[in-house]
Protein backbone atom coordinates (compact mmCIF):
# COMPACT_ATOMS: atom_id res chain seq x y z
CA UNK A 1 0.00 0.00 0.00
CA UNK A 2 2.90 2.42 0.84
CA UNK A 3 4.66 1.70 -2.55
CA UNK A 4 1.02 2.49 -4.44
CA UNK A 5 0.70 5.83 -2.54
CA UNK A 6 4.31 6.88 -2.76
CA UNK A 7 3.76 6.08 -6.94
CA UNK A 8 0.14 6.62 -7.39
CA UNK A 9 -1.04 9.31 -5.26
CA UNK A 10 0.83 13.21 -5.61
CA UNK A 11 0.76 15.75 -3.69
CA UNK A 12 -0.87 14.54 -0.99
CA UNK A 13 1.53 13.89 2.28
CA UNK A 14 -1.14 14.51 4.68
CA UNK A 15 -3.89 12.24 3.07
CA UNK A 16 -0.92 8.74 2.53
CA UNK A 17 -0.44 9.33 5.91
CA UNK A 18 -3.54 8.60 7.29
CA UNK A 19 -4.66 5.99 4.93
CA UNK A 20 -1.67 4.03 5.18
CA UNK A 21 -2.24 4.44 9.02
CA UNK A 22 -5.73 3.64 8.88
CA UNK A 23 -5.88 0.33 6.30
CA UNK A 24 -2.21 -1.38 7.81
CA UNK A 25 -3.77 -1.16 10.96
CA UNK A 26 -7.14 -2.47 9.99
CA UNK A 27 -5.83 -4.91 7.87
CA UNK A 28 -3.49 -6.14 10.48
CA UNK A 29 -6.31 -6.86 12.88
CA UNK A 30 -7.73 -10.28 12.76
CA UNK A 31 -11.15 -9.44 14.46
CA UNK A 32 -12.22 -5.67 13.61
CA UNK A 33 -15.22 -4.82 15.58
CA UNK A 34 -16.88 -2.96 12.48
CA UNK A 35 -15.71 -2.14 9.23
CA UNK A 36 -12.97 0.35 8.45
CA UNK A 37 -14.69 3.86 7.16
CA UNK A 38 -13.02 6.72 5.38
CA UNK A 39 -14.70 9.76 4.76
CA UNK A 40 -12.13 11.61 1.47
CA UNK A 41 -12.77 15.29 1.62
CA UNK A 42 -11.75 17.36 -1.31
CA UNK A 43 -12.85 19.02 -4.92
CA UNK A 44 -15.93 17.11 -6.63
CA UNK A 45 -16.03 13.68 -7.88
CA UNK A 46 -18.67 11.86 -10.22
CA UNK A 47 -21.32 10.49 -8.23
CA UNK A 48 -23.23 6.96 -8.11
CA UNK A 49 -26.30 4.96 -8.54
CA UNK A 50 -27.88 3.58 -5.66
CA UNK A 51 -30.92 1.85 -6.92
CA UNK A 52 -29.70 -1.53 -5.89
CA UNK A 53 -27.46 -0.65 -3.14
CA UNK A 54 -28.04 -2.73 -0.82
CA UNK A 55 -28.18 -5.99 -2.68
CA UNK A 56 -25.03 -5.05 -4.28
CA UNK A 57 -23.43 -4.35 -0.62
CA UNK A 58 -24.71 -7.55 0.29
CA UNK A 59 -23.79 -10.12 -2.67
CA UNK A 60 -19.84 -8.36 -3.00
CA UNK A 61 -19.12 -8.72 1.03
CA UNK A 62 -20.81 -12.52 0.76
CA UNK A 63 -18.23 -12.92 -2.13
CA UNK A 64 -15.27 -11.59 -0.17
CA UNK A 65 -15.25 -10.23 3.13
CA UNK A 66 -12.85 -7.59 2.48
CA UNK A 67 -14.56 -5.95 -0.06
CA UNK A 68 -14.35 -2.10 -0.86
CA UNK A 69 -16.74 -0.21 -1.47
CA UNK A 70 -16.55 3.60 -2.83
CA UNK A 71 -19.64 6.39 -2.82
CA UNK A 72 -18.70 9.28 -4.94
CA UNK A 73 -19.89 12.87 -3.66
CA UNK A 74 -21.53 11.55 -0.37
CA UNK A 75 -22.55 15.52 0.26
CA UNK A 76 -25.25 15.73 -2.61
CA UNK A 77 -26.32 12.14 -2.35
CA UNK A 78 -30.10 11.63 -1.27
CA UNK A 79 -30.70 11.05 2.14
CA UNK A 80 -32.15 7.33 2.01
CA UNK A 81 -29.31 6.47 0.28
CA UNK A 82 -27.44 7.24 3.21
CA UNK A 83 -29.84 6.01 5.40
CA UNK A 84 -29.82 2.65 3.88
CA UNK A 85 -25.92 2.42 4.20
CA UNK A 86 -25.53 3.15 7.51
CA UNK A 87 -26.37 -0.47 8.77
CA UNK A 88 -23.55 -1.80 7.06
CA UNK A 89 -20.70 0.70 8.94
CA UNK A 90 -22.45 0.01 12.53
CA UNK A 91 -21.13 -2.31 15.02
CA UNK A 92 -23.32 -5.37 14.53
CA UNK A 93 -21.78 -8.52 14.63
CA UNK A 94 -23.80 -9.90 11.44
CA UNK A 95 -26.56 -7.91 8.99
CA UNK A 96 -29.48 -11.47 7.76
CA UNK A 97 -26.43 -13.54 8.19
CA UNK A 98 -22.80 -11.68 6.75
CA UNK A 99 -20.55 -9.88 8.49
CA UNK A 100 -19.79 -6.94 7.44
CA UNK A 101 -16.58 -6.32 9.68
CA UNK A 102 -13.90 -6.75 7.51
CA UNK A 103 -15.07 -4.41 4.60
CA UNK A 104 -13.83 -0.85 3.76
CA UNK A 105 -15.92 2.05 3.37
CA UNK A 106 -14.84 4.73 1.64
CA UNK A 107 -16.71 7.88 0.98
CA UNK A 108 -15.52 10.54 -1.82
CA UNK A 109 -16.99 14.28 -0.50
CA UNK A 110 -16.06 17.70 -1.72
CA UNK A 111 -17.70 19.34 1.16
CA UNK A 112 -14.66 21.12 3.18
CA UNK A 113 -12.94 21.16 -0.18
CA UNK A 114 -13.26 25.33 -0.68
CA UNK A 115 -11.90 25.83 3.25
CA UNK A 116 -8.99 22.94 2.53
CA UNK A 117 -8.06 25.08 -0.31
CA UNK A 118 -7.64 28.33 1.80
CA UNK A 119 -5.37 26.64 4.04
CA UNK A 120 -3.11 25.01 1.18
CA UNK A 121 -2.67 29.18 -0.15
CA UNK A 122 -2.26 30.88 3.22
CA UNK A 123 0.41 28.46 3.22
CA UNK A 124 1.58 29.21 -0.31
CA UNK A 125 1.33 32.97 0.58
CA UNK A 126 3.06 33.37 3.62
CA UNK A 127 6.14 31.12 1.68
CA UNK A 128 5.87 27.94 3.76
CA UNK A 129 6.18 24.66 2.51
CA UNK A 130 3.16 22.49 0.97
CA UNK A 131 4.63 19.52 3.04
CA UNK A 132 4.65 21.65 6.24
CA UNK A 133 0.50 21.35 6.36
CA UNK A 134 -0.01 18.65 8.68
CA UNK A 135 -3.35 17.01 9.70
CA UNK A 136 -4.16 19.28 12.49
CA UNK A 137 -3.71 22.52 10.75
CA UNK A 138 -6.62 20.89 8.18
CA UNK A 139 -9.02 19.43 10.65
CA UNK A 140 -10.62 22.98 11.93
CA UNK A 141 -11.45 23.34 8.52
CA UNK A 142 -13.11 20.35 8.09
CA UNK A 143 -14.50 20.85 11.46
CA UNK A 144 -16.17 24.52 10.10
CA UNK A 145 -17.39 23.07 6.87
CA UNK A 146 -18.60 19.65 7.33
CA UNK A 147 -19.53 19.61 10.98
CA UNK A 148 -21.28 22.65 11.14
CA UNK A 149 -23.06 22.73 7.55
CA UNK A 150 -26.53 21.88 8.60
CA UNK A 151 -27.24 21.82 5.04
CA UNK A 152 -25.59 19.06 4.29
CA UNK A 153 -27.51 15.89 4.20
CA UNK A 154 -24.15 14.15 4.94
CA UNK A 155 -24.04 16.02 8.15
CA UNK A 156 -27.42 15.24 8.85
CA UNK A 157 -27.48 11.68 8.23
CA UNK A 158 -23.41 10.49 8.58
CA UNK A 159 -22.06 13.18 10.35
CA UNK A 160 -24.03 13.13 13.86
CA UNK A 161 -22.95 9.82 14.15
CA UNK A 162 -19.66 10.01 14.24
CA UNK A 163 -18.77 6.69 15.55
CA UNK A 164 -19.61 5.52 12.39
CA UNK A 165 -16.27 7.29 10.50
CA UNK A 166 -13.02 6.24 11.74
CA UNK A 167 -10.96 8.69 9.74
CA UNK A 168 -11.54 11.98 7.63
CA UNK A 169 -9.05 12.37 5.19
CA UNK A 170 -8.48 15.62 3.60
CA UNK A 171 -6.83 16.04 -0.17
CA UNK A 172 -5.11 19.07 -0.70
CA UNK A 173 -5.01 21.06 -4.05
CA UNK A 174 -2.66 19.97 -6.58
CA UNK A 175 0.27 22.16 -7.99
CA UNK A 176 1.80 22.32 -11.18
CA UNK A 177 4.34 19.77 -10.58
CA UNK A 178 1.56 17.27 -9.12
CA UNK A 179 0.02 17.19 -12.74
CA UNK A 180 2.93 16.75 -13.94
CA UNK A 181 4.02 13.45 -12.04
CA UNK A 182 0.07 12.36 -12.98
CA UNK A 183 0.28 12.61 -16.30
CA UNK A 184 3.73 10.52 -16.93
CA UNK A 185 2.44 8.02 -14.29
CA UNK A 186 -0.71 7.94 -17.05
CA UNK A 187 1.40 7.56 -19.91
CA UNK A 188 3.60 4.80 -17.71
CA UNK A 189 0.52 2.64 -16.85
CA UNK A 190 -1.04 2.97 -20.72
CA UNK A 191 2.00 1.57 -21.42
CA UNK A 192 3.61 4.46 -23.47
CA UNK A 193 6.84 5.87 -23.02
CA UNK A 194 6.28 8.96 -20.62
CA UNK A 195 7.56 12.02 -22.75
CA UNK A 196 8.11 15.39 -19.97
CA UNK A 197 7.70 17.80 -22.86
CA UNK A 198 4.18 16.55 -23.90
CA UNK A 199 3.10 16.09 -20.41
CA UNK A 200 4.35 19.55 -19.64
CA UNK A 201 2.95 21.23 -22.78
CA UNK A 202 -0.66 19.14 -21.44
CA UNK A 203 -0.12 20.58 -18.13
CA UNK A 204 0.24 24.35 -18.91
CA UNK A 205 -2.97 24.09 -20.72
CA UNK A 206 -4.47 23.99 -17.76
CA UNK A 207 -6.50 26.08 -15.61
CA UNK A 208 -4.47 27.16 -12.35
CA UNK A 209 -5.87 29.80 -9.48
CA UNK A 210 -5.37 32.21 -8.38
CA UNK A 211 -5.64 33.54 -11.54
CA UNK A 212 -2.34 36.04 -12.00
CA UNK A 213 -0.66 33.70 -9.79
CA UNK A 214 -1.45 30.01 -10.87
CA UNK A 215 -0.79 27.90 -8.35
CA UNK A 216 -3.28 25.29 -8.36
CA UNK A 217 -4.78 22.90 -10.59
CA UNK A 218 -8.73 23.68 -10.76
CA UNK A 219 -9.40 20.26 -12.32
CA UNK A 220 -6.60 18.22 -10.43
CA UNK A 221 -5.34 15.71 -12.56
CA UNK A 222 -8.50 15.56 -14.87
Amino acid sequence: LQEDLEEKLFGQHVASRVILKAVTGFMNSENPKKPLVLSLHGWTGTGKNFAQLQQWIKGNVTNCPRSMFIFDEMDKMHPGLIDGIKPYLDFYERLDGVSYRQAIFIFLSNAGGEEIVHVALDFWTSGREREEIELKDLEMALSLSVFNNKNSEYQAHVMVNKNLVDFFVPFLPLEFKHVVQCGLAEMAAKGLTPDAAVVDHMARDMNYFPKDERVFSMQGCK
